[in-house]
Formats: C-alpha cells, structure tokens, sequence
C-alpha cells in the first residue's frame, strides 16, 4: 500500500518518516516515543503515521486466485 505522502488535514509531509517509524516500531520502541523523536508533534500527523495499515499481503492471494479461476475457465473452454 502507499503511504499517504501528506497528512490529510494539515499537509504536512509524513512519508518521509514512514519508513524510519516502521523499523524503530518492529525493534521495540514505543510509538509515542518513536514519534516525538522524528519530530511529529501534530495529533493529525501522528494519527496518519499510526493507522496507516499495509493490506496489499491480504489482496494479493485474491488476485492469484482470480487469475488461477480465469486459466481454468479458458482451459475448460479450449
């Protein structure tokens, strides 16, 4: 998924810090510390930065399993 490259109330600009967020977050620091430390002070920018969720690993097995119906049903055609 994007990350959303502004902040949707404000515009401020956020997806520069996605990247150094995710990786201080999955080594175990604390959000609320994470974010003062990249200097996002705004509660709207803090608010993109914490819910913004990667769904393209739970749409991918949709798109693999169109793909396989439609060779199946060309397949069965032929």
């Amino acid at each position: 998924m994007l990350i959303p490259v502004r902040c949707f109330t404000c515009g401020n600009l956020i997806a520069d810090k996605y990247d150094d967020f995710q990786n201080k977050i999955k080594s175990g620091d604390e959000p609320d510390k994470v974010l003062d430390s990249l200097g996002v002070e705004r509660y709207c920018c803090r608010r993109m930065l914490l819910t913004t969720v990667e769904t393209i690993q739970q749409v991918i097995p949709f798109y693999e399993a169109i793909r396989r119906r439609n060779e199946e049903v060309q397949s069965e055609l032929e």
